[in-house]
């Protein structure tokens, strides 16, 4: 008699499930169509994202140091060129903004201490001092009335350059740091950096949110790089007193002018140097910026205003290019503190400045919970001898000499 036909249904579904049972689990199966992504060149916000994620993508896993500096600057957009040296009032508030800068008066700790004992006797450096500014004073004959605008590169730009090298290589048996380093005359310093977000107002792309973007180019009179790094003053979470100047302004009202050309990112080396990090820049203020002119234009007010904004901006610039060159960028933020050091001077007034970057993160994204900031110390400007009459410097300040040398012997304490 045959079976019925639901029994038989039910006994081959037991059988099939015994079967499952004591078989293996059955492997997960492959999606069938690609995931549905947006587009990567629409208009929308997730289209925008994924172009963002795409290029974060490619920088992080780019195979070099200079293929990362590439793809970094590889997008030209019109951009703020900021000018270390420049006429606009009260630029050093706006400075700090764009660079996220809390400017510290006076000289950190680490930076203000006096020369050890193993500095050379102050006389000897007295007398390279003298000896410089004698040799551009009195024994050189020069023309007695310099081309139209070119008084500091008369007198002023060659005593800096003999002062400089003249110590350098009267402290390199005190400092071993300044034996291997490498000095370069009127280099090229190049930094570009995005902070803060605008509204496109022109052209085809008109109406598109488009990050703030800025490029300083630089040219010191001279600069020490090194090839170890210099120590941090303060640790790199260090609560700073101070406040970021919050400017609720474009950087049109400054005034900022926009330009497009290539975004460049340079300490005045190539990436290959050993000598990668920054030891100390000397400047020369321009004779259009010079203190007899501001004061003849009643703007006394901003003589040290020119010195601070020379200093937070080519500072930033040198180190921030330095922390780059190490593989750091606005998305992958630095781990450990960079420190440089700056000389700013019209030949006769010097005034020094201390800098350490703490964060690359300046980017909207990237600075929503970021409560790191970058610091800069300085000092006013004091002059460094009241006059040169004859053979005979008067009134020479041994305070300028000793803080000079002091920064040419800062070194790392493991050397």
């Amino acid at each position: 008699m045959a079976a019925p036909r639901g029994w038989r249904l039910a006994r081959q579904g037991r059988c099939r499930l015994l079967h499952t049972e004591r078989s293996a689990a059955p492997q997960p199966l492959s999606p069938l169509y690609p995931a549905v992504v947006a587009s990567h060149t629409a208009k929308s916000k997730s289209a925008k994202r994924r172009r963002l994620e795409y290029f974060y993508q490619q920088v992080h896993e780019a195979p070099s140091i200079a293929e990362k500096l590439r793809l970094y600057g590889r997008l030209q957009r019109l951009k703020y060129v900021v000018y270390p040296q420049t006429f606009s009032l009260n630029a050093d508030r706006w400075y700090q903004s764009f660079t996220k800068t809390v400017f510290v008066p006076g000289l950190p700790a680490a930076g203000a201490q006096p020369a050890g004992p193993g500095a050379p006797d102050l006389s000897e450096l007295r007398s390279l001092a003298c000896d410089a500014l004698l040799q551009e004073h009195f024994y050189q004959r020069k023309r007695e009335r310099p081309f139209l605008y070119r008084e500091q590169q008369h007198v002023p730009a060659p005593f800096l350059t003999q002062l400089v090298s003249s110590l350098s290589a009267a402290l390199g048996s005190s400092n071993p740091l300044l034996a291997t380093s490498c000095l370069d005359l009127k280099p090229q310093v190049n930094f570009y950096w995005e902070r803060g977000e605008t509204v496109v107002c022109r052209g085809y792309r008109t109406g598109r949110i488009d990050p703030v973007r800025f490029q300083i180019d630089d040219e010191p009179q001279i600069q020490i790089r090194v090839p170890k790094q210099l120590p941090e003053f303060v640790p790199l979470d260090y609560s700073v007193p101070g406040e970021v100047p919050v400017i609720n302004h474009k950087p049109d009202k400054l005034p900022l002018f926009k330009r497009q050309y290539d975004n460049k990112i340079f300490i005045g080396s190539k990436v290959a140097d050993p000598c990668s990090y920054g030891h100390t820049q000397f400047h020369l203020i321009p004779d259009k910026l010079k203190r007899e002119r501001l004061l003849k234009a009643n703007l006394a007010d901003q003589i040290e205003v020119t010195y601070r904004a020379n200093g937070i901006a080519s500072l930033f610039a040198w180190t921030a290019a330095q922390a780059m060159y190490q593989g750091f960028w606005c998305e992958a933020d630095v781990t450990r503190p960079f420190v440089s050091q700056a000389v700013i001077s019209d030949g006769k007034y010097f005034a020094f400045f201390c800098y350490q970057l703490n964060t690359l993160a300046l980017t909207v994204k990237a600075d929503q919970n970021n409560p790191r900031k970058n610091i800069c110390w300085g000092t006013e400007s004091k002059p460094l001898y009241e006059a040169v009459e004859g053979n005979n410097v008067k009134g020479f300040n041994d305070e300028i000499l000793l803080q000079l040398v002091q920064f040419l012997l800062n070194r790392p304490e493991q050397l």
